[in-house]
């Protein structure tokens, strides 16, 4: 069975991967492992998980999976939103749609590290992309009615709720606090995600639909 290993940015992507991914990977006879990006290694102590530091510092993250030659395909699941400055092509980002923008990052990507294993994916904006389209399940899961239709239109808003920008008050997860500062990533965005399924959010996000193209593709048997 080909063996699939996806890089988590933090806790909310591993939680997704381990509960939502890996067991629809699993109906296509591909083995499912993950890890969170380790940002820190102080000398002496614990590697601190979560969120992404530098390019310097991923890279040899990176490398050192690679080496594990029981891994078929390499992947991340990191947000585009807040990528650090100096991963390659976000300083080389070509005008024109996000689409075309997130594409050539990822494209970067592969290219520095220039091993055919590796096939880097951004959530264009962010996981919290995935949950504005479960505008029902927050509202029943927060109790608020009328947010529901505040998220559908965000959504409709943008043309589509991979469109929903990334500016610093104005990505997916600052738009979902100012609706609803009860929210909790960790928790309660898995939660949702799980209730849309990743069906509905291949037909709503065209670059996450993609991604599962590419793997599927990819680890075809």
């Amino acid at each position: 069975m080909p063996r699939l290993h996806i890089l988590c940015e933090g806790q909310t992507e591993e939680t997704v991967v381990r509960e939502i991914i890996a067991p629809y990977f699993a109906v296509g006879d591909i083995h499912v492992t993950w890890s969170i990006h380790k940002t820190k290694r102080p000398a002496g102590g614990c590697a601190y998980k979560g969120g992404l530091g530098t390019w310097g510092r991923l890279l040899p993250e990176i490398r050192l999976l690679l080496r594990d030659s029981s891994i078929t395909l390499l992947t991340t699941l990191f947000d585009y939103y807040g990528l650090p400055g100096d991963v390659p092509g976000m300083a080389t980002r070509p005008h024109g749609t996000p689409y075309d923008r997130v594409a050539h990052v990822e494209r970067s990507m592969a290219e520095a590290v220039g091993d055919r294993r590796f096939a880097p994916h951004l959530v264009l904006h962010e996981i919290e992309t995935w949950v504005l389209l479960g505008h029902d399940a927050l509202a029943e899961l927060t109790g608020d009615d009328g947010l529901a239709e505040a998220m559908r239109l965000i959504v409709s808003t943008a043309h589509g709720a991979e469109l929903v920008n990334d500016g610093i008050t104005t990505a997916p997860s600052k738009r979902i606090l100012n609706l609803c500062p009860r929210y909790r990533k960790t928790s309660d965005g898995p939660l949702v995600i799980s209730e849309v399924g990743i069906d509905d959010i291949r037909k709503a996000c065209p670059h996450a639909d993609g991604w599962f193209t590419m793997v599927q593709a990819a680890l075809a048997r």
